[in-house]
């Protein structure tokens, strides 16, 4: 009985960190900012473990039932706490109680687990053997966990199939418990159906994930869901009706079909129209291949680098089908090479230099992406740049963060390019910034591809002019050790999204 009990403490670790893994990627899916709720999360998550840990003392009878009843407690609790916090996070107005209260009760019973098992154990291994190989098994159970999480559950289950698969785990166990002390259980049946009613609905539950999934998203987003998949990096939402189709990164609008042309044409051709002969180009981001699609605009350019972490995004973005349609089928272009890993790491490997480089990174929203706009990022993609290239940074809304926006200036300009500043109308985002850099002072361009919609010499005159509304009223400069702009960008859109 001894090894069994042994294995069990490793189920119910392993159970135990996908729960606390799970709340932490809900909570950056949905508030952003993933290193603060991830810290947030795992703290009040040990803390309810300690206080879990702390009451079990109070427990002095029937101390296997007690164990077999957290164990359904957890599997209840930790199976159903991802599709409950998708679900409510459109109708509970203090979500961040939600979920931390959530976060709570599965810890304090996680908390309970351990004591209660040492205790059954005490009897049967003596003390320095129970406390090393509990421990033993209970952080191998971790390792496990921390690894399946990334690598198998998020992007093949998904989270909420994960959470009512391990939900399922934990009433295994406690049926497990039952049949090994069924001679000494009180109200057998009882916790024996109890379990069993349990397995069913967590079943149900993992059955019917995607439709639940769907459900939850479906009040979150105002059109129709017509793909939507989560990958190690991102929740990816697509919606469409009759006029247009849009998409969404972790719940954030990145483009609508009816008028990303506008954004893609202000992002590109001011800069890449303006050099004598570009021929190489490297693209951060940008994993639609709509940026891409304008590049291909220039039959003298040779090659074309895009560099994107999600390979789910390229791969998506590059099949035949609608969303190829939109980027005519930019990412399979002979002249293109898909390389997906960090952009971050990837630039300290490069040893190209190239005419043109397109920043087209999500706005800041949290330290992981903040680093990209950072001065250390920014040294090295001077160091690409050559001597007569240019590069553009999207850089988030002049008008709704107006000191994000001037923020990343700065920190171009502390790195020593020289920078010309640009905003674009784009009806879905509303005024939108951008800020060409490069070694030398930039000169307009005379003319531009046929066929643009929006863009004009004319309409790139209007965009250089900011009013007093855009004009700074903090001076930052986004250093690596700092996260400056992260900051000024949660604080200017919260403000934003307040007041509306």
């Amino acid at each position: 009985m001894t090894y069994p009990l042994l294995i069990t403490a490793f189920i119910i670790s392993t159970c135990g960190l996908i729960y606390e893994l799970i709340a932490g990627t809900i909570a950056s899916y949905l508030l952003g900012d993933s290193i603060t709720q991830f810290s947030i999360v795992i703290g009040v998550y040990l803390f309810s473990m300690g206080v879990g840990s702390y009451l079990s003392r109070f427990i002095e009878r029937n101390v296997v039932g007690t164990f077999i009843k957290v164990e359904m407690l957890v599997g209840l609790v930790g199976g159903c706490s991802a599709a409950g916090l998708f679900l409510l996070f459109e109708h509970v107005e203090s979500f961040r109680i939600l979920l931390y209260a959530t976060v709570s009760l599965i810890g304090t019973l996680i908390g309970l687990e351990v004591p209660l098992l040492m205790r059954v154990l005490k009897d049967r291994l003596e003390f320095k053997d129970l406390v090393s190989q509990i421990f033993t098994f209970d952080y191998v159970g971790a390792l496990i966990a921390s690894l399946l999480f990334p690598l198998v559950l998020v992007p093949v289950l998904g989270l909420m199939r994960s959470s009512f698969l391990f939900g399922i785990l934990n009433v295994v166990v406690a049926l497990w418990t039952i049949h090994l002390f069924r001679e000494e259980l009180p109200w057998l049946r009882v916790l024996r159906a109890s379990a069993y009613a349990l397995i069913v609905l967590l079943v149900c539950g993992f059955a019917f994930s995607d439709k639940l999934m769907a459900l939850s998203e479906s009040s979150a987003f105002p059109d129709n869901i017509i793909y939507s998949t989560s990958t190690p990096y991102q929740r990816i939402v697509l919606t469409g009706n009759n006029r247009d189709f849009k998409l969404y990164l972790n719940g954030n609008l990145q483009f609508s079909s009816k008028d990303e042309y506008r954004y893609h044409e202000a992002l590109i051709h001011p800069a890449l129209a303006s050099l004598k002969s570009p021929s190489e180009v490297l693209v951060l981001g940008g994993g639609d291949g709509l940026a891409v699609r304008e590049l291909l605009k220039y039959p003298a350019l040779k090659k074309i680098v895009l560099v994107d972490l999600d390979k789910k995004m390229t791969d998506l973005f590059s099949e035949p089908g609608l969303l190829s349609q939109l980027n005519q089928g930019s990412l399979r272009d002979p002249k293109v090479t898909v390389i997906n890993q960090d952009a971050f790491v990837w630039l300290r490997g490069c040893k190209n230099k190239f005419d043109f480089i397109v920043v087209d990174f999500p706005d800041p929203s949290n330290f992981s992406l903040g680093k990209l706009y950072s001065d250390t990022f920014y040294r090295a993609l001077k160091q690409v740049l050559k001597p007569e290239g240019l590069l553009v940074v999207q850089s988030t809304s002049p008008y709704y963060a107006k000191n994000s926006f001037w923020c990343v200036v700065n920190t171009l300009n502390q790195v020593g390019l020289q920078t010309t500043p640009y905003h674009a109308y784009v009806p879905s985002f509303g005024d939108w910034g951008y800020v060409l850099a490069s070694n030398e002072a930039f000169k307009k361009a005379d003319s531009y591809p046929p066929g643009l919609r929006y863009l004009s010499a004319a309409a790139f005159d209007q965009m250089l002019y900011f009013p007093d509304d855009m004009r700074p009223t903090v001076k930052a400069v986004n250093k690596l050790n700092n996260q400056a702009l992260v900051h000024l960008f949660e604080s200017e859109w919260s403000e934003y999204v307040e007041a509306h």
